[in-house]
Order: C-alpha cells, then structure tokens, then sequence
C-alpha cells in the first residue's frame, strides 16, 4: 500500500506559458524530476537551450531538474502524475492531442479554470469525459506567475474528492514558499477560479472610468456573492469561497493591474475597443471567453449574475459601458443576503 504522503515523481507539466514553467518551477524546487510540455517545437528548444522562458517568464532561470520538450509522448512517458496548464478553452484539444499517451490512473491536476464555450462544461467535466480513468484535482488560489517562480510566499487550494490523492498531490508540489491547503471541493475551486476573471474585468473597467475605490469595493464584494450563488446552485459549498480559490483569488485579481483579466478592464474603461486591448495583453484574457459561457451557465441554472451579465453583454454585444454601468445601479434594492 502507498503512503498518502509520498510524492508524486517524475511529474508532467502540459503547457509552457507563464503559470506552466512556474508550476514546473514548484514541482522542482519540491524535489521532484519534471517535464514540461510546450506547444510548439521552436519554444521548447528555445526555452531548453536558455534555460529560462524567455517569452513569459524573463530573468528566471530554469531548474536544472526540469526537462522541456514539445513531444507528448516523451513528457508523459513514465510520468506518475501531470498538471494540465494550457487556456481552459484549448483543455478539450489538448486532451484529446493527450490521448495515447495519458494512461489509466494518471492523475490529472487541473491549473485552468473556466467553463466551455460550446458545451457549457467546467473544465473537470471536460476532462471527465476525455480523460475517464484519471483522477481529478484542481489546483486553484491567488497566484501571479512571475511571484511563483520567483519563490515568494503563495498559498493555494488543491481541491481533490480523494484525500488519498490530495495528500500526495500536496506533498508533491508543497515546499516552504508554496503551500497547498487541500480541500474536497472541486467544483468550488473551479467556480471560484474561474469566474473571478470576469469580475476583475469589471473592477477594471471602474478603475478605468475612474470611479473610485467605493465602486470597486463594491463589485468585489456582490461579484463574490454571485460566484458563491453559481458555485452552490452546481454543487459546491458557500465555505469554499471563503478561501483561496474564492476570496483570496478574487482579491488579488481585482486589485493589481498584473492581472491580465483587470488589464484588459482598465484599457476598456479608458476607452480602447476589445480588439485593441487583447492585442495589449501578456498572454490569454481568460475572462473575455468565460463572461459569457458563465452567464448562459448561471441562466441555465437559474442563477442572478448581473455582473458577469454585464460584462459579457459589453464584451460581446457592444453593450456601452455607462449605460450598462447605469443600469446595475438602478437594479431593484434588495438584502444584501440574497
């Protein structure tokens, strides 16, 4: 029999963005012999030959524990567990690309967050359907990328319905500047990460609009209220949110500009169009495809979620921004419970 505690080694890490090469990073620094899986040949013999990637993570050297290859063969060959960490609308693809090589019982650690364009599915049904014999975890909380791989001091929750699993997984990626606090609440986290993004889109947009700190506030605190209602209405639990994947992420992704999702909000507020904000970005906007897979989730579910609505309806449906930012404010007064 396995101990609960022993480490997952060596581990497989699908996807060499900026999040990816700092997970790969994490798991290293833990002890653990890692492979990082990039996309495209021409990235991955660039970021093996520099050891540093240097498209999204410059000045940031590469452990020498990790491996990097553009073959999923070679990446997961052997591998006892794999963290999928590409955009959560590529995860289907990237799964089924995958395929020969995930074998049954791998254990898969979601790193994205989102709900489907398509299918409306989260990320862990996605993968439920691809993936049948993997087991699941989602790895969610406030995180920069750039402060992960720099070692400074991050807290996350790693959601798993296996306390068994939960526990290696947490003893495979845990060290003294990452600490994963485990929970047995997947579909929260994944709520809570995704949906956050949407959010920070909408505080952007009032940082844009110089609408003050109140405003912001403001959003923060009923955009948590409409991700508990969706993350419960699904199967979650309300104390989840409270956490990292819900609270803290939410937190930090609405208060700094790093985050891509208020980034684009701000360039938004300030009067740039759609297209020219997302050719600005450092990478993918997750919110700007979740906005509005979230608000037809919540309406197939019967969940009020005016501001994701709003965001989604000024995205995508050239909604203006003051007449929707009017219309939130005269919404009918309600409890502040409901």
């Amino acid at each position: 029999m396995i101990d609960p505690d022993t480490p997952f080694s060596p581990v497989a890490v699908v996807g060499a963005g900026a999040w990816g090469t700092a997970l790969a990073l994490v798991a290293a620094r833990a002890g653990r012999a890692v492979r990082l899986l990039a996309r495209r040949t021409e990235r991955a013999a660039a970021i093996a030959a520099r050891r540093e990637n240097e498209a999204y993570l410059p000045g940031i050297a590469l452990d020498p524990a990790i491996a990097v290859t553009a073959d999923p063969a070679t990446a997961l060959a052997g591998a006892a567990a794999a963290l999928l960490v590409v955009p959560s609308q590529h995860v289907r693809a990237t799964l089924l690309q995958l395929g020969p090589g995930l074998r049954a019982g791998l254990p898969l650690v979601l790193c994205a967050k989102g709900v489907e364009r398509d299918t409306l599915k989260l990320t862990t049904e996605v993968a439920g359907e691809l993936a049948p014999a993997s087991p699941l975890a989602v790895l969610s909380g406030p995180t920069f990328a750039r402060e992960v791989a720099l070692g400074l001091p991050t807290a996350v929750t790693l959601a798993c319905a296996d306390a068994g699993l939960g526990r290696r997984l947490v003893a495979t990626l845990g060290g003294p500047a990452f600490r994963p606090y485990l929970s047995d609440d997947p579909i929260g986290a994944e709520i809570g990460g995704a949906t956050k993004n949407v959010i920070a889109i909408a505080c952007g947009i009032v940082a844009g609009r110089r609408l003050g700190d109140n405003a912001r506030a403001a959003l923060m605190t009923r955009g948590l209220a409409e991700i508990t209602r969706l993350a419960v209405a699904l199967g979650g639990r309300r104390a989840t949110l409270g956490g990292l994947s819900g609270l803290g992420d939410l937190t930090l992704t609405c208060n700094n500009p790093q985050s891509r999702n208020m980034a684009l909000g701000i360039a938004l507020g300030e009067g740039r169009t759609l297209a020219a904000a997302l050719a600005a970005a450092r990478g993918v906007v997750e919110g700007v495809d979740s906005a509005p897979s979230i608000a037809a989730l919540a309406a197939k579910h019967g969940v009020d979620m005016p501001i994701v609505a709003a965001v989604a309806a000024i995205l995508h449906r050239g909604a203006a921004i003051e007449a929707t930012m009017q219309a939130l404010m005269a919404r009918p007064f309600a409890n502040e419970a409901g």
